[in-house]
């Protein structure tokens, strides 16, 4: 029993500096999540991997955008059908122009 006991904390401990090292580094996945997404340049398909836009939204940007030309501040993006305060302020700092 004690040698399963001491095989479990070697283990343990073998393993707990990789966790901590891989906490402290951020991922490829995460450095891209960090990145901001241009709402005058994204596909339908780039807009829908944000928060709070399905399809439908993200293609009444790309109309919007279409439409009126290129959005000139971010907070344009309230004049498109279905995006108020609220859903802006979940956008708010993962977009750009």
């Amino acid at each position: 029993m004690k040698l399963l006991s001491s095989i479990l904390l070697a283990t343990s401990l073998a393993l707990l500096p990789t966790t901590q090292a891989s906490a402290e580094t951020p991922t490829k996945a995460t450095q891209v999540k960090m990145q901001k997404l241009s709402i005058n340049k994204a596909s339908i398909e780039q807009l829908t991997q944000l928060p709070g836009i399905g399809e439908s939204k993200a293609k009444a940007i790309v109309e919007h955008r279409t439409k009126q030309g290129p959005f000139k501040s971010v907070e344009q993006l309230k004049e498109v059908k279905g995006i108020g305060d609220k859903l802006f302020a979940k956008l708010e700092g993962k977009i750009t122009l």
